[in-house]
Parts: C-alpha cells; structure tokens; sequence
C-alpha cells in the first residue's frame, strides 16, 4: 500500500518548492515561492512590495550604484554540529535578520531567505541615501520637463526627511546642453544612475556617454569628438529617472498630467512596436513605447516615435474635392461618393484596377477586396516599401501590415500585380483608378504623363501630394492615430491600433469610406454601421482569425499565425536573460 503513494504524499507546499525549481522567501513576515535566481527586488515585486530605485532596470545590467534598494536581509542561524534546524510553528526556520542593509537589484533570493522592505533600519537607510543625492539637487521642480513623472520627486516625498541639513553652496553643472540632435543634458539633475550610459552601451550598441570627474564633481557627457545621434537616443530619457536629459521635441511643450494616454501601435513597419500616444485636445504632443516582451521590449526607434507631426500639418486634406473642368472644387461626402460610383460604374472590369497600402488595417485591406469583387476586376495590388533592416527594431518591411494582407486576401505575395497595373496605365488599357493611401508617383514609380491620361482616378489620403492633384475625385481619410482597427506585425501577431484624436471636421475614416463606395456601387450589399461588424466579416472568411473579436486582442495582441519571422533586438535580449546578465 504504502509502495503506490506517490513521492510527493505527506509533504507541504513548501517541501515542494524545490521540485518545482522555486525556493521559498520571507517578505514583509508573509512567505511566497519565487523562482531559483529571482533577483530580490523581483521577489518584492512578486510580493506586491515596492521597493525604490533609480539604476535597476530590468531590461539593463545591474550595477546597484544608487544604493535606493536598500533592504535588510535574513537567514536561518546556522545550527551548531550535531543539532537539527529548528522550526516555527509555520512550519519554517526562525530567520537571523542581518545588522546592516543590503541592495535588492542584484542579489539573489536563497531557500529560506527573508526580507524585510520596511522597518527603522531600511527607512533611515533610504533616507540618508535621499538625502545625499538631493545635496547638489537644484530646486527647480516647476520647471523641470520631468515633473509629474519623476521619480525621484515621488521617493523623496515617501522617503525623503522632508528638510535639508545642507547650508553650503551647491556644485555647479552644465546645463541645457544639446549633446545630440534630438536631446538635452541637464547635469545638475543627474543622480548617476547610469541607466543611459547602460542602454546606448548594452541596447542601441553605441558605447557614446559615460561619467567624468568624481565624488560630487562625477559629471555625464558624452565622449570627445561624438554626439548622442543613435536613432534610439530617445530612450534614454525614456528611462531616465528624473529630469536630465530631456526630448528636443517634447520640451517645455505640456505638462504630462494634462494629457490622455492611449494604447496603440506603430505604423512605420512591419514590427508594429507598442505604444503610447499622448494627446491634448485633439492633439498629439509625443509618442512613448509600451513594454512588449513578444514585439518591442520596452523601447522604439526615435524616426519612428517622431513620425506624427504630419498628422497636424497644413497640407491635411479636410474636405472631398471633385475635378470639374480641370479644377478641383469642394464637393460634400455624398456628392463625391455619388460622383466616384457612377463614374466607376461606366468601365469593364478589364479596365479598372485598384491599388491599397500595406498601411492600412485588416478591416479597410478586407473593405478595399470587396471593392475590387464589386468591380468585378482582379487587378488589385499593394506598394511594396523595402529596406534594409537595422537589425534591432526597424524591419526591412516598411509596410505594417503585409502580413494582414496575405492573410485577408489569401496571397503569398499583396504586391505582385502592381507591375501589371502601372503597364496597364501607362499602356491606356487601364482607364479608372482608384487609390487608397498612396501617392503613386512618389512611391509606386508611375509617370506624372499616365496619370494625366487616366479617364478617371479616385485616390484617398491624408495630405495633398501629386496623386491628389492628379484625381478626378479626392476623399480625405485618417490617419494611424485617428482611426482604429486591427495589423498583424512580420511575426504573425495580430495586434490593435486605437484611436486617440479625431481626424479633421471634413474628413473620414477610411473604412467608412470605402464601405460607402461599396454600398453606392451595389445596394444590395449589407450595411455596416460598425468596425465590429467588419472584423466579424474577416473572422468568418479567414480562419486565422476565427472565434476572435477586436477587445479578445488586448493590449499586448495575439499570435495567429507562424511567419518564420524575427525580431533581431528580442533574440539578443533573449540571449542575455539567458545568461543571466538581464531579468528581462
């Protein structure tokens, strides 16, 4: 009988920790199970324990020189020769609390560790540290760029003395100096974190900044003869915990408690890297990257996180415009819908093509195909935009969402009829056109000449450009961050795009634009009042998508499908973690 018990019978949850490669901790008087190597301020985290820090980045080496972390440590007495441990009634060994603190950001937990995040020792600890790094501190919270979001503002409330002891004169630093195109030092707000230095070393592999001087004279620069230009320089203010170095771009713009935060993503490529974007009004003031351990870690490549301006730009198309005797005039949505419908409607399918963008989301890409089938034509293409890769975060896919189109429109290659249409064009078999978000002759290579020749060529986008002036009827549509809808990144993960801003009074988003096109050319067809119903549509034609909803993606997407793809920057992190140099 006793033979068929299995191994585990008669054991405590905490007797089996260690089968399941978790040693058991002490935290706060509360014990948990943590991972074998979980550095201790990860075990507090797990805890739900908060523990202050400034060097300590996950996604970074540790080198625990800010000394924040503090947190006193304990370990069961060791027994003397020839006695048993002794436990508590818990079931534990009673802990041994050591005399002096201890940093938690690289340290590891141990079977039958305790720590404690509180208590007289740890408090006067952290405030002493606070204390010192405030000496040489300025005093110019209300117009520090950091303010709202700075973390040492935040701990030295929770932790601070709340008076100073200094009376002598503080070191004096460089300030507001532009040691990059995109960023500014303040080194009087420097607490040597070296969170920057660590990043443009390990991440952007740009070994650019490092400390001079010592003692209270340790000054950040950058090295003789350079310049912090990586194109991810941005995300050392990111992760810069107060405010020295701050965005040339977002500087002295808007306080951060004033604006909305909105989840998205990016549209620059086929990464499709996670974002936050940040409005006032109708507005955006700056993009910031969202942590994604499956896309983007935690960073984004500044020509990417820049690439919104465009969107308040003078040249935003606001209204439709129809071409009447060679000039466009202000037309309304049902005249210019109305007007682009029955002039399609006068062509064979042989002579009408349609071209879309990679850029644009499942749902228009699955609208723009059934336009096509209610043209009756099978000359439907996407531009392709390929580069190099810059082996981090930016793919060689400019288009975010090539992927989606393969899938939507069942083809291995979206792009392989646009060499057929621009002969066809320029042949004059192909007499009506209708573009979305595209303009042909900056990136499709069509000839100023064949667009002029085309009897008719209808064409959506955000700006004027000499597609526009060339269209016989214009339809002003959206942009990224004033639409919503769903991509799918070069992985094969489906991800959500949001709205955070209105587009502009006179125009529309692009999906309703194209669901009345369809519903002028064939009333039969069914209406769609909302992007949901378009997203139940794909779910029942393309299987990758099945049993799906656009809120069941989340915030942090779904894989749904297998590219053969990577992400160059993950593999490197992944390698690290595995070594042990990160958490990640």
């Amino acid at each position: 009988m006793a033979d068929s018990l299995p191994a585990t019978a008669g054991k405590l949850p905490k007797d089996l920790a260690s089968e399941k490669g978790m040693v058991n901790v002490q935290i706060d008087d509360a014990w948990i199970q943590v991972p074998v190597g979980t550095r201790m301020i990860e075990a507090c985290k797990i805890a739900e324990k908060e523990v202050p820090h400034y060097c300590y980045h996950p996604k970074l080496s540790s080198p625990g020189n800010c000394r924040m972390c503090l947190v006193q440590m304990g370990m069961p007495p060791r027994p003397a020769p020839g006695q048993a441990p002794t436990y508590g009634d818990d079931g534990y060994q009673e802990i041994g609390w050591m005399p002096r603190p201890v940093i938690a950001c690289a340290n590891t937990v141990a079977e039958n560790m305790g720590i404690r995040t509180d208590g007289d020792l740890v408090e006067e600890c952290r405030n002493g540290v606070m204390e010192f790094l405030l000496i040489n501190h300025p005093l110019d919270c209300p117009i520090c760029d950091q303010a709202g979001e700075c973390s040492l503002q935040e701990f030295s409330v929770e932790h601070g003395r709340g008076f100073s002891r200094f009376e002598e004169m503080k070191v004096k630093k460089p300030k507001n100096v532009e040691i990059g195109p995109r960023i500014r030092l303040d080194d009087e707000r420097c607490i040597m974190c070296s969170r920057c230095i660590r990043f443009m070393e390990e991440v952007a592999d740009d070994s650019v900044l490092g400390f001079i001087d010592r003692g209270t004279h340790t000054t950040l620069t950058v090295h003789p003869g350079r310049r912090l230009d990586s194109n991810y320089s941005l995300n050392t203010a990111d992760i810069c915990p107060v405010g020295a170095l701050t965005s040339n771009d977002f500087r002295f713009q808007m306080r951060v408690w004033f604006l909305k935060e909105t989840k998205s993503i990016d549209v620059n490529c086929g990464t499709g890297c996670n974002t936050v974007i940040w409005t006032r009004g109708n507005e955006i003031f700056r993009v910031t990257p969202r942590e994604n351990n499956e896309v983007n870690s935690c960073w984004i490549p500044d020509s990417h996180r820049l690439n919104f301006h465009y969107l308040h730009s003078e040249t935003r198309l606001t209204e439709p415009f129809v071409k009447t005797n060679g000039r466009h005039e202000m037309a309304d949505w049902f005249a210019a819908i109305a007007k682009a419908s029955q002039d399609l409607k006068g062509y064979h399918r042989d002579e009408v093509a349609v071209i879309g963008s990679g850029r644009m989301t499942n749902e228009e890409l699955y609208l723009l195909k059934q336009l096509a089938d209610t043209l009756e034509t099978d000359l439907l293409t996407l531009v392709p935009r390929f580069e190099q890769s810059d082996g981090k975060l930016i793919a060689a896919d400019r288009n975010p969402n090539t992927t989606g189109a393969q899938l939507i429109w069942a083809t291995k290659d979206p792009y392989a009829k646009l060499n057929a249409i621009r002969t066809g064009v320029a042949e004059g078999k192909i007499k009506a056109l209708v573009v979305f978000y595209e303009d042909l002759l900056a990136e499709a290579r069509f000839q100023a000449d064949d667009l002029e020749n085309l009897d008719l060529l209808i064409s959506n986008n955000i700006l004027t450009n000499a597609t526009a002036k060339a269209s016989h009827v214009v339809l002003p549509g959206a942009g990224f961050a004033e639409k919503r809808g769903s991509l799918v990144n070069i992985t094969g993960r489906l991800q959500r795009l949001n709205q955070a801003i209105l587009p502009p009074a006179g125009a529309m988003d692009d999906w309703e634009i194209l669901r009345d096109l369809i519903k002028a050319l064939d009333p039969n067809e069914p209406d769609r009042n909302m992007l949901e119903e378009v997203f139940r549509e794909i779910v029942d034609e393309v299987e990758e998508f099945e049993e799906l909803t656009l809120s069941k993606i989340g915030d942090l997407g779904l894989q749904i499908t297998e590219t053969g793809e990577s992400i160059p920057l993950l593999e490197i992190e992944q390698a690290r973690i595995a070594t042990g140099e990160i958490i990640g």
